[in-house]
């Protein structure tokens, strides 16, 4: 892959191997690939662990790799998570799984309640990696009759999984409930293959800890956009920031195409959205709702040679509420084969929301629907996030 390098190169680890994995199936099958190839350490967390038939299967990979002496370190979200049975919980114990939950309610360190472990990733030995949006439940899955969500994650091998293992631990080791003794990386340094360059960042939002680099990023993007850029966002409510560098980055002549949802796993949300689709409308951007199932992905490229993906959805929850994980990369070649997966998306899978489209649905029932549900998400926010404080830099 030939690689682009920023203005700012050294944010950026160049010694890594990535490829785009699509949820359902081919994710598991990645998963558990990885989970088996294991042989030292395994960082799991994630937002959502159920204890379905996907969940099953992961835990069992799991069990298996702690059962051949992987140190495996699972950190699940203590409000997504929490349906979890005990006895799930003590199965995994049972063959050496160390567990915890991150910010378990009415017993975390803090009492945020509006912030939680958003993000998705799994490390094996300090190695290999996988990032993106897509929890453990069926409903990613592609099982009979019931096809996965859409989603996505990036497989990455190499320098940014480094970071990504001393990421996790650091976590990990702030996540107890107790004073206990910090544990260290197994692995301190990594050999990293003779690889072909591809520029990687690892970009976390954590505003209570004054992380806001997937923030910055999407910012970045509008600004250095030349030409083109595309997101794809499954709760996409943008703030005030980014909706004035939408309008600088319009003003510049850039072509801006957004997917998402038609249907929603959560209405109120669908129809918030809908309530700037006016706004996004009149300041020339195109917007595609994504018809066959539920979109869940996170993913943004622009001039064919920048990608993002992660948990970060672009509203004010991911902004400053939850914690969020992106990989950012920039390289000509995988910016390029992005773009043309998104475009095929919005070819084959989308219906443009045009002006003349938007107006035939649009009545007073619905304005007051899309306004109210507006109000009530940013109510919502406000309710999760009015008493946070932001803490000393990490």
């Amino acid at each position: 892959m030939s690689a682009v390098r920023p203005t700012l190169a050294s944010v950026y680890t160049p010694r890594n191997q990535v490829q785009l994995v699509e949820g359902g199936r081919s994710y598991f099958d990645r998963l558990l690939e990885l989970i088996g190839q294991a042989q030292h350490t395994l960082h799991f967390q994630t937002y959502i662990f159920d204890a379905d038939e996907t969940g099953l299967e992961v835990a069992t990979a799991l069990e298996a790799a702690a059962s051949r002496g992987v140190a495996v370190f699972l950190l699940l979200d203590g409000y997504a998570s929490q349906s979890l049975p005990v006895t799930f919980i003590t199965k995994l114990k049972a063959v050496g799984i160390r567990h915890r939950w991150f910010e378990p309610l009415l017993r975390g360190k803090s009492y945020y309640f509006g912030r939680r472990l958003h993000h998705k990733v799994v490390v094996a030995d300090a190695r290999m990696a996988l990032v993106g949006g897509i929890n453990i439940s069926n409903r990613y899955n592609d099982l009979p009759d019931a096809p996965a969500w859409l989603d996505w994650a990036l497989d990455v091998r190499g320098e940014a999984a480094l970071q990504l293992d001393h990421l996790c631990f650091k976590l990990w080791n702030k996540s107890s409930l107790r004073r206990s003794r910090p544990i260290a990386p197994v692995v301190q340094s990594q050999q990293v293959e003779d690889v072909p360059e591809c520029l990687v960042r690892v970009r976390r939002n954590d505003w209570v800890n004054r992380r806001v680099d997937i923030s910055r990023s999407y910012l970045e993007m509008l600004r250095r956009a030349e030409k083109e850029i595309i997101i794809m966002s499954s709760y996409f409510l943008p703030g005030r920031l980014f909706r004035t560098a939408l309008q600088r980055t319009i003003r510049r002549g850039v072509d801006i195409k957004i997917i998402i949802a038609g249907t929603s796993d959560i209405k109120i949300a669908k129809a918030a959205e809908r309530y700037w689709y006016p706004w996004l409308l009149k300041q020339g951007i195109r917007i595609y709702e994504y018809e066959p199932r539920v979109l869940h992905g996170k993913l943004s490229v622009y001039d064919e040679k920048w990608v993002t993906v992660g948990s970060y959805n672009i509203n004010n929850i991911s902004a400053y509420a939850s914690i969020e994980l992106n990989l950012d990369v920039l390289n000509n070649a995988f910016g390029s084969s992005t773009r043309e997966k998104l475009i095929k998306i919005i070819r084959e899978n989308c219906t443009e929301i045009t002006p003349e489209r938007f107006a035939r649905r649009r009545n007073l029932f619905t304005q007051f629907i899309d306004w109210f549900s507006y109000e009530f998400y940013r109510a919502i926010v406000f309710l999760f996030t009015f008493y946070f404080r932001q803490r000393k830099k990490e």
